[in-house]
């Protein structure tokens, strides 16, 4: 069966997998993101984890996908604040002589969630938004991923949410991320993850309770924002944070309602492929690399 290697670096989490052509997962593996040891050793990190992959009984993959976060064009990881980087050339992510296409891994999930993402009919105007260690967005236009001039559209986890808030590491004040990416709201709380945020307020804790509906606000005042500038059908919420449920959609849906007061907003639903987009997206790279 023809499959490719596809990696998904994440602030917390890199995954990887060799995936096959119709979205099958022949073979999954998570290993922890290095970032505290600096932007090189997690470089290293996604080298070895292709390595191993490749080197797998069986495999034979004919391509490498990989989705990386932050401004990216096809031949450079230009810079993440979630990690560190900068101007990281695509060739440095293996050593494998495998064709290897380099993408944003939130545009890359959002066009999984087009490719894969079968629950539902999916109209042509979508915006996607993964909530994990930092936030973005993939903005689906006319049924087209759209990239913006530079290709680098839809860093809505650095909307200043709060322009006389906190610094964030992109340099700027009060970004989204800050406040409703799920290693933000887990901070805020002094808890190891939002579940356990979700959790606490879920049992009237009222700290965890302030914290999450602040998470809320403050993203649906950045989707009320993308709303009323693009007119999106549908929002899809993906990323670990949409494990939440109902505990993130319901009160999501109230805030957003609110911010948009003389119109319709957009029906909100959770990912249907979940935390396996950003793989998935990261296999069509790959596929893609093969064309």
């Amino acid at each position: 069966m023809q499959c490719v290697i596809a990696v998904d670096v994440g602030g917390t989490t890199i995954k990887g997998g060799l995936v096959a052509r119709d979205g099958t997962i022949l073979h999954h593996e998570r290993r922890p993101t290095p970032r505290a040891d600096g932007p090189d050793r997690v470089v290293a990190a996604v080298s070895a984890l292709i390595a191993d992959l490749a080197a797998r009984p069986g495999a034979a993959p004919e391509a490498v996908g990989l989705a990386v976060p932050g401004l990216v064009t096809p031949t450079h990881a230009v810079y993440s604040a979630a990690i560190g980087w900068r101007d990281v050339p695509a060739g440095a992510f293996t050593t494998l002589d495998l064709p290897l296409a380099l993408g944003h891994d939130v545009r890359s999930a959002g066009d999984a969630e087009l490719a894969y993402g079968v629950t539902e009919r999916t109209p042509g105007h979508v915006l996607y938004v993964p909530i994990g260690t930092g936030i973005a967005g993939a903005l689906v236009l006319n049924g087209s991923l759209y990239g913006g001039a530079s290709g680098w559209a839809g860093q809505l986890g650095h909307i200043p949410a709060r322009p006389a808030g906190p610094s964030c590491a992109c340099g700027q004040r009060g970004c989204l991320t800050l406040y409703a990416s799920a290693s933000a709201i887990a901070a805020r709380c002094g808890e190891s993850s939002a579940a356990d945020v979700v959790r606490r307020a879920a049992e009237g804790d009222p700290v965890a309770a302030e914290v999450w509906d602040d998470a809320l606000a403050a993203l649906a005042t950045a989707l009320a924002t993308c709303t009323l500038l693009l007119d999106p059908a549908l929002i899809v919420i993906g990323g670990g944070l949409s494990r939440a449920g109902d505990a993130l959609l319901g009160p999501l849906r109230e805030h957003l309602a609110g911010r948009l007061t003389f119109r319709r907003p957009p029906r909100v639903r959770a990912s249907a492929l979940g935390v396996d987009a950003g793989l998935l997206g990261a296999a069509l790279l790959g596929f893609r690399a093969l064309a």
